[in-house]
């Protein structure tokens, strides 16, 4: 079947069609998706601003007229930490529902983190051991570690590229003191998570998805998107922490100009860096994988589960 799986994140809403069925590999047919960066829309009291509400129904009815042009027969919509954290979460959910017909499924981060590893899991296989999965999204970074389907472990900190951008580092270029005290932050939030892993052992491999480990692992020698999915991508630590203080000093422009860096992520990469930078070290990881599937891929993975077992 064609199915649609409807992702409002942190930093954009994306519809991914992919052709699917119990036992296969799902297809993907098409993709549409705008950059809303709800986590930086948030007002003071945490709220997402009417503004912001209104792109967002905006945005969503736009996904819809794409998924019934493409022939899409099921939809599976979920929204991630940007929604899940707002102070007006139910408000913007019943407004979404009530004129687009949409019923957004809060993920919680635990659900996320868990949904992620099931993607890196299918697409590893087996033969990968113990995986650890890191994955930095525009609110949120999720870590999960385990050896079977579902994760023995599995977290979500606020540590995404868009929110830590937005509180922390608020000059471009930014300020060496604004960087400094992110770092402290982010390895803090990091280190008290690390012994809840541990005593699993050291995993066997160790992959990451999301837009921010794609791109660093680009700005690090990684091929480009362009020559496939199944490329091996790889991001080594001690390249990451060559590129830290280089992202430091430049201003959003001039990382756009880096290979592989989107305009319109190039605001947050810093932030990103320094959450993989901290994750990488504490987590005594010298060198990643990059995995093409993340967590709409799980989801759809998930959906799939279920009707083989119907």
């Amino acid at each position: 079947m064609r199915l649609g799986v409807l992702d409002v994140g942190s930093n954009t809403v994306h519809l991914l069609v992919v052709d699917a069925h119990p036992g296969a590999r799902p297809l993907p047919a098409h993709s549409h998706k705008a950059e809303l960066r709800l986590a930086q829309l948030l007002d003071e009291s945490g709220a997402i601003g009417p503004e912001g509400v209104e792109k967002l129904i905006e945005t969503v009815q736009d996904a819809l007229e794409a998924a019934e042009d493409k022939g899409v027969e099921a939809m599976l919509p979920f929204a991630t930490s940007a929604v899940r954290e707002a102070s007006n979460a139910d408000d913007v959910l019943a407004r979404v529902q009530a004129e687009t017909g949409v019923e957004l499924q809060v993920l919680t981060g635990a659900e996320e983190a868990r949904l992620t590893f099931l993607a890196a899991r299918r697409w590893f296989g087996w033969s990968a051991g113990k995986l650890l999965v890191l994955d930095i999204g525009g609110g949120s970074l999720e870590i999960a570690y385990g050896i079977d389907e579902e994760p023995d472990a599995a977290v979500s900190l606020p540590l995404g590229a868009g929110r830590l951008t937005a509180g922390w580092l608020p000059t471009d270029p930014a300020d060496p003191a604004d960087v400094k005290a992110l770092r402290r932050h982010v390895r803090a939030q990091i280190a008290r998570t690390v012994g809840e892993f541990s005593r699993f052992g050291a995993p066997d491999h160790v992959v990451a998805t999301s837009k921010t480990f794609k791109q660093l692992a680009r700005l690090a020698g990684a091929a480009r998107s362009t020559e496939g999915l199944y490329v091996q991508r790889e991001l080594k630590r001690r390249t990451l922490e060559d590129w830290v203080p280089r992202l430091s000093s430049m201003t959003a422009d001039e990382r756009a100009e880096l290979p592989g860096v989107s305009p319109g992520r190039s605001g947050q990469l810093l932030a990103g860096a320094l959450v993989a930078e901290g994750a990488m070290d504490l987590f005594g990881v010298e060198t990643l994988e990059i995995c093409p599937w993340a967590l709409r891929e799980g989801v759809i993975l998930r959906r799939l589960d279920h009707m083989a077992s119907e």
